[in-house]
């Protein structure tokens, strides 16, 4: 099947007991044991199937299949939200401690978990100067564990050689780990492109309406684990906690996925509920229409920015002056992202004047939603960075970041209008 039959099909055709065809909601707990051996067998890992919610639930399965199948991937862990899904992801490549290499445009709290976060735990991250392989490599050391990235930097917008970084990687024995959050499996699959293993947060546009939170992480299934047992002992050594069960015998191509499941899900609990899997699937299902939509949008709005006089600067990939543009048109084609960044004239106070000047777009920090969404990231989602870690990342005081919604594209551009006019508008007496 293709990725907009996928996202309707995938991991289900009907319910067994009422042919139902949308996925049923199973709101329970735990499931009922057949014998004493069989529970023994499930807790064992020697045989697929349900025993406790916490660690995998049928509604939730059937959205880890379609996410994989989406992607490309061979499985698929749903968890409560995409913070979630990159911290077991680090944590189950490093957590006998190591070294992350990763490029420098990143979400606010991608970066703080990575610098701060998970330090207190033994893994250190090493952020590059750029985002390109060559800027990789020399960090790259016999402590490091993974190779990251963002496919499109938030909010940076920037677009990664995702081939470049995984040759990178994988000459040094690594996997690359690539956050496709802002792509979607729609514009983009990383694994047909070397990523190892894909990152999402489900909350933006796989969910896409803004209503429920979750996260995921695939498994290419491509990585042999064994070849590089002296880096990842944990998938080829006795797992202690299960009885002497090695993974990477056991499992196979789903080793990385079994491992975080049954050691970080299980035991530290970043359960996505059956009610959100159900909410997230229903967004999946339209998720190709809307990045049409998402996508026309943004070509509309980032044209009507270059060519305000109170916008100083614009980062679109779509521009064929981009120097990303490239890289937009190998790994996206025509579809450049609908998250794109622009600089309002006069600073901080003028960006400042244009944010609170908006009537229809929403000020708020989410990305993803069927509405157009604004946010100033200096004063929100990258506070916590030094300037200096702030422009690395795209951001500077008079940026502001814009998700384009599936509105009228008019309807956007007026906004953005009147905004931009009200900041070059003088303060009234009775405003000072």
């Amino acid at each position: 099947m293709r990725r907009e039959t996928i996202s309707i099909h995938g991991g289900f055709i009907c319910d067994p007991a009422t042919k139902a065809v949308a996925p049923p909601i199973y709101q329970n707990v735990a499931y009922e044991f057949e014998s004493a051996d069989k529970a023994a067998a499930l807790f064992n890992l020697e045989i697929p199937g349900f025993r406790y919610s916490r660690i995998a639930n049928p509604t939730t399965d059937i959205l880890e299949q379609r996410i994989a199948q989406l992607e490309g991937g061979v499985a698929a862990l749903a968890v409560a939200s995409g913070q979630a899904a990159l911290n077991y992801a680090f944590l189950t490549l490093a957590d006998r401690g190591g070294s992350i290499v990763s490029t420098p445009q990143l979400y606010g709290t991608t970066h703080t978990l990575l610098a701060h976060t998970l330090k207190g735990q033994g893994i250190q991250a090493r952020f590059a100067q750029g985002d390109r392989a060559r800027d990789i490599a020399p960090l790259i050391d016999e402590t490091t564990r993974a190779v990251f990235c963002e496919s499109v930097g938030n909010p940076a917008g920037n677009v990664c050689d995702i081939e470049a970084l995984a040759h990178v990687a994988h000459a040094h024995g690594l996997p690359l780990i690539v956050d496709n959050t802002v792509a979607t499996p729609i514009l983009l699959r990383p694994i047909e492109h070397g990523a190892d293993i894909v990152v999402h947060s489900l909350t933006k546009f796989m969910g896409g309406h803004g209503v429920v939170m979750g996260g995921a992480i695939v498994d290419s299934g491509r990585f042999d684990w064994t070849s590089q047992a002296s880096r990842f002992p944990m998938f080829c050594e006795p797992d202690e906690s299960y009885h002497g069960l090695i993974y990477a015998d056991r499992f196979g191509r789903e080793a990385f996925i079994a491992r975080a499941r049954s050691v970080y899900q299980r035991t530290t609990g970043a359960v996505l509920a059956p009610m959100s899997a159900f909410l997230i699937l229903q967004g999946i299902e339209t998720v190709a229409l809307r990045m049409e939509r998402h996508v026309e949008n943004a070509r509309e709005v980032a044209h009507f920015l270059r060519g305000h006089p109170r916008v100083a600067s614009v980062e679109y990939v779509g521009f064929p002056d981009s120097p990303y543009h490239a890289l937009a048109a190998k790994y996206l084609g025509d579809r450049a992202p609908s998250l794109l960044t622009f600089g309002v004239a006069g600073g901080l106070e003028a960006a400042k004047a244009f944010y609170d000047a908006l009537k229809l777009i929403k000020r708020l920090v989410n990305i993803g939603d069927t509405r157009t969404l604004c946010c100033h990231p200096a004063s929100t989602t990258h506070r916590q960075m030094t300037p200096e870690q702030q422009i690395r990342a795209g951001v500077r005081a008079e940026t502001i970041r814009l998700s384009v919604g599936i509105e009228h594209a008019q309807d956007i551009i007026e906004d953005l209008d009147q905004a931009l006019s009200a900041a070059s508008t003088p303060p009234t007496i009775a405003s000072r």
